[in-house]
């Protein structure tokens, strides 16, 4: 086991977890909005208290990072999200989902925050760019989770049983490889101490490419499986699927994609892709069958994959704050987008059609693709 356990490999292991998670909710979207008997109006609503959990953690969740260590603080934060994973599955009544969902947006947001410090850690003690891998074993166990959530359904395991089973047989494995003997870097103080910690100086455009990036992330892992039944009928097992492939995708581009920054510039990587996310968007909304809305899907993720390991690898580096505080702050816009779409995208989708609401995630393409200069690192 000695062999096993490094710094890399925990990380990796805390990333896997948090998609894996994600990717779990988002494939039983379908089956809670049938339970509950929600409309898209309400679901949206329901996301809206998940992404405010998320928002109100990020400066808490920097703040806490940067006092007593990021490798501590996600750990910790990983035990508490595999519990508002099992409180969803619990949830009786309306309201109980809705408490649940806020905190799983709190434990959520916080722990990206947490690893994603820990992870700028290893990277900068390993002298060697590896973030965007990270962020490919999220994507990785995003695609898992969904995946796991296709095999349950094809069994009729109900979102309890699932989400129950799925959160201890996740979250065993990966505490174990991510309890290591490691030292963080730490302040003397706790940081931030605002609300809501915006980012300061260039790393305020940073933030918008990554909000862009994120939004269409988040629509994509709470709205893909809805998309594809409500657009070309699609079965709940081909709808789940959607999210699945949208997260290989990313976790593909995510693990080749060092060789494109080295090779095109952090700029024209972020650049291509926004036209490459574009593409995608098009392909899903104008195709009318499942397999052209799969292909869009796929491209999407492709072209989302990289831009948020750039944005937290410019924040990381950001020479007048801390790690933790940096992250947070590019977070708030960040992670915000991403939780901010699902419930932003239901409301267009209730008062003018699905199709109609992704073309929102064209027009973050065509912005990404115009800042793209914001994340290319400093001479």
């Amino acid at each position: 086991m000695r062999s096993i356990r490094s710094p890399v490999v925990a990380v990796a292991a805390m990333f896997f977890l948090n998609g894996a998670f994600f990717g779990g909710w988002a494939s039983r979207i379908p089956s809670i909005k049938q339970g509950f008997g929600l409309s898209p109006d309400a679901l949206g609503l329901l996301l809206l208290l998940l992404a405010a959990g998320a928002i109100v953690s990020f400066p808490f969740a920097g703040a806490a990072t940067d006092r007593y260590g990021a490798a501590r603080v996600t750990w910790w934060l990983a035990v508490f999200y595999a519990a508002a994973l099992m409180m969803i599955g619990l949830a009786p009544e309306i309201w109980v989902l809705a408490a649940t969902l806020f905190f799983f947006g709190i434990t959520h947001g916080a722990m990206d925050v947490a690893m994603n410090a820990w992870g700028a850690e290893v990277e900068r003690r390993a002298k060697r760019p590896i973030l965007s891998k990270f962020h490919a074993i999220f994507s990785l166990g995003a695609g898992a989770g969904a995946a796991f959530g296709v095999g349950v359904l094809k069994l009729d395991w109900s979102v309890t049983q699932h989400f129950l089973i799925f959160a201890i047989l996740a979250t065993l494995p990966c505490m174990a490889l991510a309890t290591i003997d490691w030292t963080s870097d730490k302040t003397a103080k706790m940081s931030g101490g605002k609300l809501f910690n915006l980012p300061k100086g260039v790393l305020i455009l940073v933030g918008i490419v990554a909000f862009c990036s994120a939004m269409g992330e988040g629509a994509m892992a709470d709205w893909s499986a809805v998309f594809l039944v409500e657009t070309v009928a699609a079965s709940e097992s081909q709808a789940a699927a959607g999210f699945a492939v949208f997260s290989i995708a990313m976790v593909l581009a995510r693990l080749l994609g060092h060789r494109a920054i080295q090779r095109l510039g952090a700029f024209r990587t972020a650049q291509m892709s926004g036209v490459t996310a574009l593409a995608g968007v098009l392909m899903a909304v104008f195709g009318s069958a499942v397999i052209p809305v799969l292909c869009g899907y796929a491209l999407m993720g492709l072209g989302f994959a990289l831009i948020m390991p750039l944005a937290f690898s410019k924040a990381a580096n950001d020479p007048d704050q801390p790690s933790g505080t940096a992250i947070a702050s590019v977070a708030t816009l960040g992670y915000g987008g991403l939780l901010l779409g699902p419930p932003i995208i239901g409301f267009l989708a209730e008062h003018t059609s699905f199709e109609t609401s992704f073309l929102l995630l064209a027009l973050l393409a065509v912005t990404i693709s115009l800042l793209a200069k914001a994340v290319q690192p400093a001479p």
